[in-house]
């Protein structure tokens, strides 16, 4: 259970951590997708409106602060069961 928790823990908190800090763009980029899925499902659907923005730069990196305190525990908790 150890290499499992020290195997996802740190992906978890460098990839949290990447769009947490908004590295290279990355929380923008993650909105911008998000709107535009949003708006191609509309327009599947028929609807030719304008999508509403629901998830902002602002959820994707208050999701990644959380993805990121994740991993912190994951791999605290592998190091305690090492011992």
């Amino acid at each position: 259970m150890a290499t499992v928790l020290l195997s996802a823990g740190p992906i978890a908190l460098v990839g949290g951590g990447w769009v947490m800090l908004n590295i290279r763009g990355s929380a923008a980029s993650l909105a911008r997708r998000s709107e535009a899925n949003a708006e191609l499902r509309r327009h599947s659907q028929g609807n030719l409106g304008p999508a509403p923005q629901v998830v902002t730069a602002g959820v994707w990196r208050y999701l990644a602060a959380f993805l990121a305190l994740a991993g912190v525990v994951s791999t605290l908790g592998g190091l305690l069961e090492l011992q």
